[in-house]
C-alpha cells in the first residue's frame, strides 16, 4: 500500500566552491525531508570536500520551512567562501531562518545565527502624541522618529484625539529578522558584508511602518553594525497641497 504523503530526501540546493582553503572547489549541498508540496523539515547541509570526498552533515538548528537555498561568498575576508543557509518560514509575518558557516580548514563554526541576532537587536516602537511614532534601540543608543500624519482621519482617530494627543498608550513592534542578504560595499570586490532587514509595524500585522536596515560587517570574531538606519515608505505627493 502506498502512502500519499510518504515523505523523500530531496536535493535543495547545491554550490560549488573552495570552502575549506585548499584551493580545490568543494561541494555544498541542502538536503530535506518534503512531501507533495514546497515544505520541507529536517534541512540538512552537508559540505563535500572536493580534494578526500570526505563529507560533513551540519544540523541546523532550526531546520524546516520553504525556499532553503544557499549562497557562497567570503564574508570573513580570509579568502575562503563562507557558506549561507536561508530559509523562509512561510506565514504573513515574513520571517526568514539564516545561518553562516565557515568551514575553513574542515572545521565548521557559526558566524551568525539568525536567533542570536533577533536576541541582540530588539527595539521599542512607542506612538507619540502629534502623529509620531518612535523607534528606538537603547543598548545601541539610536532614535528614529517616523511621521504618520499622512495616514488618514480613519487611521489616526483610533489613537489620538483631535488635539494630536494619544488617547493612551500605543505600541508597535520591530518584527524578527525578515531578510538577510549579501552585499557587495567594496568596489574592489573583496567578499560580502551582510544587510539584515525587519519590517516596523504598527498595532497589526499589516500595518508597515517601514524598515530596520542593518548593515554588518565581519570585525574578526562576530559581525557588528557598521550603518543602522529606518527606511520609510512615502506617500503620495499629491497629498500634501
Amino acid at each position: 500500500m502506498h502512502d500519499a504523503h510518504s515523505r523523500s530526501i530531496v536535493l535543495l540546493d547545491v554550490k560549488q566552491g573552495d570552502v575549506n582553503g585548499d584551493g580545490v572547489l568543494d561541494h555544498v549541498y541542502l538536503y530535506g525531508n518534503q512531501s507533495d508540496g514546497p515544505f520541507a523539515d529536517h534541512i540538512t547541509l552537508i559540505i563535500q570536500d572536493g580534494r578526500s570526498n570526505r563529507s560533513t552533515a551540519v544540523n541546523l538548528p532550526n531546520n524546516a520551512g520553504y525556499n532553503a537555498r544557499l549562497f557562497l561568498g567570503d564574508f570573513s575576508k580570509d579568502g575562503v567562501q563562507d557558506i549561507l543557509v536561508s530559509i523562509d518560514t512561510g506565514g504573513s509575518g515574513g520571517y526568514g531562518i539564516f545561518y553562516l558557516y565557515s568551514f575553513k580548514n574542515n572545521i565548521v563554526y557559526e558566524m551568525f545565527d539568525f536567533e542570536k541576532y533577533n536576541e541582540a537587536y530588539k527595539f521599542n516602537v512607542n506612538y507619540e502624541d502629534f502623529y509620531k511614532v518612535s523607534v528606538s534601540n537603547p543598548q545601541l543608543d539610536v532614535l528614529f522618529t517616523i511621521d504618520i500624519s499622512q495616514k488618514g482621519y480613519d487611521y489616526l482617530s483610533q489613537y489620538y484625539d483631535d488635539d494630536g494627543k494619544l488617547k493612551r498608550p500605543v505600541q508597535g513592534e520591530v518584527l524578527a529578522l525578515g531578510g538577510l542578504f549579501p552585499i557587495v560595499t567594496n568596489e574592489r570586490g573583496v567578499g560580502y558584508d551582510l544587510f539584515a532587514i525587519q519590517r516596523i509595524i504598527g498595532t497589526r500585522n499589516a500595518d508597515t511602518l517601514g524598515y530596520v536596515e542593518n548593515l554588518l560587517i565581519w570585525n574578526g570574531t562576530q559581525f557588528a553594525s557598521s550603518r543602522l538606519t529606518v527606511a520609510i515608505l512615502g506617500s503620495k505627493l499629491i497629498s500634501l497641497f
